[in-house]
């Protein structure tokens, strides 16, 4: 998997290449540590090119999730395909996670 960043003031993008399991989740997981620790409040995930998403991502969104309502921050997720967007339904992410 591939993360590209981009940073525009307190907003910080992530666009996500290919998939997110068990192998690639700890790269996400460090670079949302990166923009945590950077004291980000709004982040939006691009998922345009996010083939698959595995448990092991989930966690890592689920983490996210946490930290940004603990800073009362907002984390989007954005062009989320339907395969991603029918684990999230099935796992009830949806209910918690700001997919637009």
């Amino acid at each position: 998997m591939e993360i590209k960043v981009r940073q525009q003031g307190d907003h910080t993008l992530l666009s996500l290449y290919g998939r997110l399991d068990t192998n690639t989740s700890p790269k996400l997981e460090n670079e949302l540590t990166k923009v945590f620790d950077s004291k980000c409040k709004d982040l939006t995930l691009d998922f345009a090119n996010l083939e698959y998403i595995s448990s092991a991502g989930l966690r890592v969104l689920l983490a996210a999730q946490k930290k940004i309502n603990d800073v009362v921050g907002k984390m989007t997720l954005t062009h989320v395909s339907e395969p991603v967007k029918e684990v999230f339904d099935m796992t009830g992410f949806s209910e918690f996670l700001n997919i637009e």
